[in-house]
C-alpha cells in the first residue's frame, strides 16, 4: 500500500511517500520552488516523491493531509468571539482568506490532485489527520523503540499546542493536551518577534543568541507571563500578548514589562536582547523538563520521542537527555510542520489494520533523513557543463584526498553528495564544510559565505566512533538535535581579561581545540556521522582525521541567509559563484573558484529576502 502525505497552506509545505510502512521519499517544497518556508501546495515535492518511487498519483492508495482545516476554522471563530470586539481588524483580514481558501481546503486539495489523477476516488481516498497526531506519528513510528511516550510541542495545531501520546507497536494513542491560546511555542515566538527576528524562522537565532546573555528576566517571565505547574502544565497571561486578535505577537504591556519597545529587524543587538534570549531559553528549558519528568512519572516508560517545532530546540533536548527522566530520547529530524507530511502518511498506514511494525533497532527508520533527490554522475556533469562550470572528474579516493586537503588549507568547501536531507538541517548531503580547528572559520563563514549575523554558531560533524572523545555525548546524535559540551580535555582556559568581554566580543576567545564549533558556553550542536547512513561523508571525515588528527568538521547548510538549502547541481553552482566559497565537490566533480569564469560570479549577498 502506498500513502502520500502532504503538509501545506501554513508554512514549510512538504510531501512524503510511504510504501507498506517504509519511507520512500520526503522533501520540502521550498527546495524546488526556491522560496523559503514556501506554504503553497507542494506540487514539486509531490512530483519528486512519486518519481522517486517510479509511480504516478493513480498508483497511490491514499493521500493523507497533516491537519483538519475545518477544526482550525472553528478555533479561529471561537477565538475572535471570545475576544470581541478586540481584534476586528485582524478578523476582517483573516476571514476572507479562510472563506476563499482555507475553509475549503478539501476542495482545494481535491482539485489540485485531480489534475494529476482525474479518475481517483477522492471522497474515499483523501484522509485527514489531526495536526498533533501527525507530529506524534512522525516521531514514534520511525523511532527505534517498540514503545515510547511521545511529547509534541509547537505553536498551535487545530487546538492543541502541547500533547502527550503513548506509542506501542502499531498503535499510537493521544492521552492529553494543552490548548490554544496557551502555547510554549507561541511564547517563544513572542520573544523571537520582540528581539527583532522573524516568527517561524528566527526562533533558532534566539536559541543561538541566548548564551551571550544573562537570564535576568527569567523570574519576570515566570511571575507575569506563564503560570507553570509542577508537572509542566501551564497557562499564559494573555493580557501581554496580541497573537489571538492582533497583527503582532506582543503589546504595550509587554513593552513596559521588558523595558522598551521591540528591537527592529537589522538594528544592532543589545545587551537587553541577549538577556531576553537567555531568559526565554531558560524558561523554555524549565517547562520542557517539567513536562518530560511528569510524563516519565505518569507512564513509567523509558523511551521518549519528541516532535513539533519546539523539539528543534536542541539545547532543551540536550538538557532532557542529561536530566535522565527517560533513558532514551529520539527526536524527529523534520520536527516542524514539514514533518507533518510524513507523520500523516505513517498515521494513515498504521490505521489500516493491515500494518505490521518492526521497530528499527539500529539508529531508526529515517535512513539518516537522506530522503530527497539525488543525481547520477553523468547527469551532474551535464548540468555543470550547461552552467559553464569548470571542473575535474576524480575517482572517489582522489576526491576525498583533494577535498580534505582543501579543508586543511582553510577553504570553505561546498559538499553536494547523494540524497538531499529532509528537515531543516544539512547533514552532509547539501553542506558547506570548514576546518573546525580554525579560530577564524566561524566568523569567516558567517560574514563571507553565509552572509548572516556574526553571533550565530556552527555545528560540528564528528565521526561517530570518536564523538565521545571530543564531546560530552555517549550516544548517537545523527540529526544535530542534541547539544553537548566540548570535552574538557579539548577546552582552553580563558585568556586574561576574558571575563571583561561583553556579548559578541566573546566570539574572539579561542575556547577549545575546535573553536569554530565551540559556542561561548562551551556547547556544540553535535552531529555524529555514521558509515551506515552516509558512507561518503564518513569517508571524508576519516580522510581529514588521518591528515590532521581531528575527526571534526564545521557543517552548515549549503545556502546563504534567506535562501532554501540547495537542491540541484545548478543551485549549488550559483551559490558557489555568489559567495566566497573556494572549493565545491558535487558527486565526483571538483570545482575550484580560481578556475571559474569570473563573468559567472553573482551578487548573492542581496539575492534573498532576509530571514
Amino acid at each position: 500500500m502506498r500513502i502520500l502525505g502532504i503538509s501545506a497552506f501554513y508554512h514549510d509545505s512538504a510531501a512524503a511517500l510511504v510504501e507498506d510502512g517504509r519511507i520512500i521519499a520526503a522533501a520540502q517544497e521550498e527546495r524546488f520552488s526556491r522560496r523559503k518556508h514556501d506554504p503553497r501546495f507542494p506540487r514539486h515535492a509531490i512530483e519528486y516523491c512519486l518519481g522517486a518511487a517510479g509511480v504516478g498519483l493513480a498508483d497511490v492508495d491514499h493521500v493523507a493531509f497533516y491537519d483538519k482545516p475545518f477544526i482550525k476554522f472553528e478555533r479561529l471563530i471561537e477565538t475572535y468571539v471570545a475576544f470581541a470586539p478586540r481584534g476586528f481588524r485582524s478578523f476582517s483580514m483573516a476571514i476572507p482568506v479562510w472563506l476563499k481558501e482555507k475553509l475549503f481546503q478539501r476542495t482545494l486539495l481535491r482539485n489540485e490532485l485531480k489534475s494529476h489523477a482525474p479518475g481517483f476516488d477522492w471522497d474515499e481516498r483523501l484522509l485527514f489527520a489531526e495536526h498533533h497526531q501527525s507530529h506524534a506519528a512522525s516521531a514514534f513510528f520511525p523511532s527505534p523503540f517498540d514503545e515510547a511516550a511521545v511529547l509534541t510541542m509547537d505553536g498551535v495545531g487545530e487546538w492543541a499546542t502541547t500533547s502527550a501520546a503513548i506509542g506501542r507497536g502499531t498503535s499510537l494513542a493521544m492521552t492529553k493536551e494543552i490548548h490554544f491560546p496557551h502555547s510554549l511555542g507561541l511564547l517563544y515566538s513572542a520573544f523571537t518577534y520582540y528581539t527583532g527576528f522573524k516568527v517561524n524562522s528566527g526562533e533558532y537565532k534566539v536559541m543561538g543568541l541566548a548564551p551571550y546573555g544573562q537570564p535576568r528576566f527569567r523570574d519576570r517571565i515566570l511571575e507575569h507571563l506563564i503560570d507553570l505547574k509542577g508537572d509542566g502544565s501551564f497557562r499564559l497571561d494573555l493580557k501581554y500578548f496580541d497573537y489571538c486578535t492582533g497583527l503582532r505577537m506582543t503589546n504595550a504591556r509587554f513593552d513596559d514589562l521588558f523595558e522598551g519597545p521591540p528591537r527592529r529587524p537589522e538594528d544592532p543587538i543589545t545587551a537587553r536582547d541577549m538577556d531576553l534570549a537567555a531568559s526565554i531559553q531558560a524558561v523554555t528549558e524549565e517547562v520542557v523538563l517539567r513536562l518530560v519528568r511528569g510524563l516519565a512519572t505518569e507512564t513509567g516508560l523509558s523511551n521518549l520521542c519528541l516532535a513539533g517545532g519546539v523539539a528543534l530546540n536542541c539545547v532543551a533536548n540536550g538538557k532532557v537527555l542529561r536530566d535522565g527522566a527517560f533513558e532514551n530520547i529520539w527526536v524527529q529530524p523534520a520536527a516542524g510542520d514539514a514533518g507533518g507530511a510524513l507523520g500523516a502518511a505513517l498515521a494513515a498506514w498504521y490505521q489500516t489494520g493491515e500494518a505490521l511494525r518492526t521497530a528499527a533497532h539500529g539508529l531508526d527508520a529515517m535512513q539518516g533523513s537522506y530522503l530527497g533527490p539525488e543525481y547520477a554522475q553523468d547527469e551532474i556533469e551535464q548540468r555543470l557543463r550547461d552552467t559553464g562550470a569548470v571542473f575535474e572528474v576524480l575517482d572517489e579516493d582522489d576526491l576525498l584526498r583533494e577535498t580534505a586537503a582543501a579543508l586543511e588549507a582553510g577553504n570553505a568547501v561546498g559538499w553536494f553528495q547523494g540524497r538531499m536531507e529532509f528537515g531543516p538541517r544539512a547533514l552532509g548531503g547539501r553542506s558547506i564544510l570548514g576546518d573546525a580547528r580554525s579560530p577564524e572559520m566561524q566568523r569567516s563563514l558567517n560574514l563571507k559565505v553565509k552572509y548572516r549575523e556574526s553571533f550565530r554558531p556552527f555545528a560540528p560533524a564528528v565521526l561517530a566512533e570518536h564523538a565521545g572523545e571530543w564531546f560530552d555525548v555517549d550516544r548517537p546524535s545523527p540529526y544535530m538535535l542534541i547539544v553537548a559540551d566540548v570535552a574538557a580535555r579539548h577546552r582552553h582556559a580563558p585568556s586574561p581579561g576574558a571575563s571583561k568581554k561583553f556579548g559578541i566580543e566573546q566570539l574572539n576567545e579561542t575556547r577549545s581545540d575546535i573553536p569554530a564549533v565551540t559556542h561561548v558556553d562551551y556547547s556544540a550542536r553535535v552531529q555524529t556521522v555514521h558509515r551506515e547512513t552516509n558512507p561518503r561523508f564518513h569517508a571524508l571525515l576519516t580522510a581529514f582525521h588521518e591528515r590532521t588528527g581531528c575527526p571534526v568538521l564545521v557543517n552548515t547548510s549549503f545556502n546563504v541567509r534567506g535562501e532554501p538549502i540547495v537542491c540541484t547541481p545548478e543551485d549549488a553552482f550559483r551559490c558557489f559563484m555568489g559567495t566566497e566559497m573556494e572549493t565545491l565537490a558535487i558527486g565526483n566533480c571538483l570545482l575550484r573558484k580560481a578556475a571559474q569564469d569570473s563573468g559567472l560570479r553573482q551578487d548573492y549577498k542581496h539575492a534573498f529576502e532576509l530571514d
